[in-house]
């Protein structure tokens, strides 16, 4: 049983990086989500940091929060990232711009996907994928709340996870992501500790495969 609760919670985790991530450019406090998100995208090449995930879950009318995961990513546009949970378990989602790479180390399992087809309409093509956000969402204002201006990102494609994704940012810079997928399960992601647009290795993102895994290809 406990193993079974650990894969679900793996699962969980991994669909909703296909989800993501994240980072800034200073903006001025006044203008739009949008416009702060657009600059953004537009300014932000490559980024690292750390985040936090949490399940919301709403129990006799109060908001709860469960499930708390936790650990660091580095991206460069387009669609090369390094996502890493390294709590409650440790996992790995690994992108070079051509495959995905999930790597499970209690299982010393990795499965690759093709990066198109992983990406999509995903949370991780906002953060990760081309500056032409608008081909794959549709974006509007979300509204302020806890402090954050947000965005709301809902995928033009029926073929997808999630049904809305949620932005929220605070003097230019994204500060959360709300994941709300077609069960009407929420997640929440916040980052931290991020540095725009850092040198990067130009093998920083070759994944190599841990000596003993085993590999499977979707």
């Amino acid at each position: 049983m406990q193993e079974r609760s650990r894969s679900i919670f793996r699962f969980q985790r991994t669909a909703n990086l296909l989800a993501a991530l994240v980072l800034a450019i200073p903006a001025l406090a006044s203008a739009s989500a949008l416009d702060q998100f657009k600059t953004f995208v537009s300014s932000t090449k490559s980024a690292k940091g750390e985040f936090t995930q949490r399940q919301v879950k709403v129990v006799d009318g109060a908001t709860k929060m469960s499930n708390q995961a936790s650990g660091s990513f580095v991206f460069a546009r387009p669609g090369k990232f390094i996502w890493k949970y390294q709590k409650p378990y440790e996992q790995l989602l690994q992108a070079d711009g051509d495959k995905l790479y999930i790597y499970d180390k209690d299982l010393n399992q990795v499965t690759v996907k093709p990066l198109g087809d992983a990406l999509g309409s995903s949370p991780a093509a906002i953060l990760f994928g081309s500056n032409d956000l608008e081909k794959n969402f549709t974006l509007k204002e979300g509204g302020a709340k806890d402090g954050l201006e947000w965005l709301e990102a809902t995928p033009k494609t029926k073929d997808t996870t999630f049904e809305r994704i949620g932005i929220g940012l605070k003097d230019g810079l994204p500060q959360a992501m709300e994941l709300r997928d077609s069960f009407g399960q929420v997640s929440l992601l916040s980052f931290q500790k991020f540095e725009k647009n850092p040198p990067l290795g130009a093998e920083q993102f070759k994944f190599v495969v841990p000596k003993g895994a085993d590999v499977f290809r979707q």
